[in-house]
């Protein structure tokens, strides 16, 4: 297996490297050159998989000679066992619909279903690379708007040869989410406040791995979802979720709805359905921060540039540009943007390459690119979408903690839900991603219940290790909105 940017410019890539560099040299997000085959029985072989078989069986399908069947079976294994429960991703009945909860790791969001396996690939990567000689070591560098900085802390503390550099916007993120990072003391964990939004962060992110000097210098790797690895981990929770909804339902297509921000979390649905998963419809649920549900509506990617990035009760989505988004775009580039006087698949796939750079540029320089009225055709018959204001977003938290049985949503999954809810058109089974746990998100929880007439006990659902975190220790540098300023941080922190 081999893989290639989405940019046209570095492809032939090991599954080790693309883990280790993140991004493409090109500025491109790296993707699989060809799409593996299931194996022909796997609905019946694989139906009765454990999480961690289930994980195993569909990661090694991707991951080329660089791993063996047992090293990636023991790195996963090892991933999973600091989950709450060996079902590490549980589908629960919640009205007339599912949800999945992702929620089950060491901080409470589904981000750690793929940062606990990515911080265990980059241990084994490294030290497997210094036993052979190669003195090898990693600066990590991503931007978070909550989540992704927690999951991607605790799957690297204590890390030999590994520091990490967490970039947060300061004040946007939850108190909770916030202390999970800055209450983390290992000398290799450097949490940065930048005064600005997550895109700035993720721009600053961007910025430092365009350097070349710099990226090669302190051996940049990225834990954001612009890295492959992160996606990989995150196909497996749509098999098993299918197999869960097949178990009570055995002729069941499930519809996915998706709370989005970046795109990645339904981008792996995509790769799932793109493997063989039988998946009547994929939904992306956003906030008011709209970039995807307004693509899908009108064909135009466009900055919402004038209000920039809007602050909800669901901070994790509240994103300007969707950056894994350009990995969808290269198929539909692809297949529905080159000319069809190309037949050969090699030139067809350096075209792709050639229009998403042209199409990135157009969303740097311009704000916003169009796609021709077949690509967005092609898109719809994928992806539905919707969108959900604060005000749904609250109520809708209210709702389904005041029924019986009462059930608590993070504002994150009420989005997705409100979202299942308003763009229901048949007896479709509907599987609503659960991305986090409730208790990370106090204030918006503690309104939704209060102001609606009913009482919640925070202390009751708050789980056992985020008790008293608050009151906890912290470290955490602030820093201006500057790539320079945040680059001469991780020269004074690392020492190589």
């Amino acid at each position: 297996m081999k893989y290639r940017s989405t940019r046209g410019q570095v492809s032939g890539q090991s599954f080790e490297d693309v883990v280790l560099e993140g991004l493409a040299a090109d500025g491109g997000l790296y993707i699989p050159e060809q799409i593996p085959q299931l194996p022909a029985d796997w609905q019946t072989k694989w139906a009765q998989l454990s999480f961690v078989e289930l994980a195993t069986e569909l990661i090694y399908l991707f991951v080329g000679s660089d791993l063996t069947r047992d090293q990636l079976s023991q790195l996963v294994s090892k991933s999973y066992s600091t989950f709450d429960t060996p079902q590490v991703a549980p589908l629960v009945p919640l009205s007339d619909m599912h949800v999945l909860e992702l929620f089950h790791g060491p901080t409470f969001a589904f981000k750690d279903v793929a940062l606990q396996f990515l911080g265990n690939l980059f241990e084994f990567f490294l030290q497997r690379r210094n036993s052979r000689g190669e003195a090898s070591r990693l600066t990590v560098v991503g931007a978070t708007s909550g989540d992704t900085g927690s999951a991607a802390i605790y799957g690297l503390r204590g890390k030999d040869k590994v520091d990490v550099f967490i970039l947060h916007p300061k004040d946007r993120v939850s108190a909770i989410q916030e202390a999970q990072m800055t209450t983390v003391l290992d000398e290799n964990v450097h949490n940065v406040a930048v005064q600005g939004t997550f895109d700035d962060c993720q721009d600053i992110v961007k910025h430092l791995f365009g350097q070349k000097e710099f990226r090669q210098k302190y051996s940049l790797g990225a834990v954001n979802s612009i890295n492959w690895a992160r996606i990989l981990a995150q196909i497996t929770y749509y098999f098993s979720s299918f197999f869960a909804l097949r178990r009570q339902y055995p002729e069941a297509i499930p519809r996915f709805v998706v709370p989005s921000g970046n795109f990645g979390d339904i981008l792996a649905g995509f790769y799932a359905q793109s493997l063989g998963l039988p998946v009547e419809r994929l939904v992306v649920a956003t906030n008011s921060n709209d970039i995807l549900d307004r693509f899908l509506k009108s064909g135009t990617y466009e900055k919402n540039a004038e209000e920039g990035v809007l602050a909800t009760p669901s901070p994790a989505m509240d994103i300007l540009v969707s950056s894994n988004f350009e990995r969808f775009l290269w198929y539909l580039a692809r297949d529905h943007e080159v000319s069809e006087d190309i037949t050969d698949a090699a030139e067809r796939e350096q075209k792709a390459g050639e229009i998403i750079a042209q199409w990135m540029d157009k969303l740097k320089t311009q704000g916003s690119f169009s796609v021709s009225p077949k690509a967005l055709h092609a898109a719809r018959k994928i992806f539905g979408s919707g969108r959900c204001s604060d005000s749904q977003t609250l109520d809708t938290i209210a709702k389904y903690y005041a029924q019986e049985p009462s059930y608590l949503l993070d504002p994150h999954t009420a989005v997705g839900v409100y979202v299942a809810e308003n763009t229901r058109d048949s007896d479709a089974h509907i599987i609503c991603l659960s991305t986090a746990h409730p208790a990370k998100f106090s204030d918006a929880v503690l309104k939704a219940v209060n102001d609606n007439g009913h009482q919640l006990d925070f202390g009751s659902i708050l789980p056992p290790p985020l008790v008293g975190i608050l009151e906890k220790p912290r470290r955490c540098f602030d820093c201006e909105n500057s790539p320079d300023k945040v680059a001469a941080h991780i020269i004074n922190k690392v020492k190589l």
